[in-house]
């Protein structure tokens, strides 16, 4: 059975995911440093996945928001493991058609999503994903992207915060048990939690008025268990949404790369 290596290039974080067939038997995390070289990536990328694995590999495919990274990821896939990355970019069939102004400026990983949910539950559908910014994404029923909302991530605005208020010391992000805290920590997260569960209820809630019908509500990144639950919009939790996406369009796109 043939294995993909599928890479997330985010901002904060580098992701990467081994499949096996169908399954995501593996998935790392790593910071996303600009200074980082090609071969440091690629050392950290061959250790994590193994000789084993690496052997097998019979694909690679990238979903890049950091640009000025993309020549070190190339590399590094094609000097490690050996492969030609397939990058997310304009040209590649994603099984989603873009209906906004400029289809240049939607991130990668917001196509992947989109693919991955409506692949998975259908539309109309909203996916926010919580990451370095936290994006609202609406896919069609017909697997038209038509557009969405960014707000500053969770993490962004806890940041500006603490540095903005000298007095403020920094704080764990949690659900405090109650919304009325009896002292400045639990003022701040409550603060932060109940305030940032208010934006994204708040934008849902707008977008769903906008959005006939709305099929699912599909949250992923590393919050998105944190607000799940209490959220009244949120239906699903898919922390490995773009792993699946990429898979997705990997295979979407396996006979024309065959051909080459």
């Amino acid at each position: 059975m043939s294995n993909l290596l599928v890479v997330d290039l985010g901002n904060t974080n580098l992701v990467l995911g081994i499949y096996r067939g169908d399954e995501l038997v593996s998935s790392w995390r790593l910071a996303t440093a600009r200074e980082r070289t090609a071969d440091e990536y690629g050392i950290l990328a061959r250790q994590l996945v193994g000789d084993a694995l690496h052997q097998s590999l019979e694909g690679a495919i990238v979903a890049s928001v950091v640009p000025p990274l993309n020549s070190a990821v190339t590399f590094m896939i094609r000097k490690y493991f050996g492969i030609e990355p397939l990058f997310v970019e304009p040209g590649v069939k994603t099984g989603i058609a873009i209906h906004v102004d400029n289809p240049l400026e939607v991130g990668a990983d917001r196509i992947v999503n989109c693919a991955a949910a409506h692949e998975a539950y259908g539309g109309p559908a909203v996916i926010v994903d919580f990451g370095t910014a936290t994006t609202f994404d609406v896919v069609t029923a017909n697997a038209e992207f038509v557009g969405g909302v960014i707000a500053p991530g969770l993490n962004i605005s806890a940041e500006a915060l603490f540095a903005r208020a000298a007095r403020l010391p920094r704080v764990d992000v949690k659900r405090p048990e109650h919304v009325i805290g009896t002292n400045t920590v639990v003022n701040m997260q409550s603060g932060i939690y109940f305030g940032y569960l208010g934006l994204v209820d708040g934008i849902l809630a707008r977008i769903k008025r906008e959005v006939p019908n709305l099929k699912k509500v599909v949250a992923t990144g590393g919050l998105a268990g944190l607000f799940a639950e209490e959220s009244e919009h949120i239906d699903e939790v898919d922390p490995e949404l773009t792993m699946k996406g990429l898979k997705l369009i990997y295979d979407r796109n396996r006979s024309s790369r065959r051909k080459k």
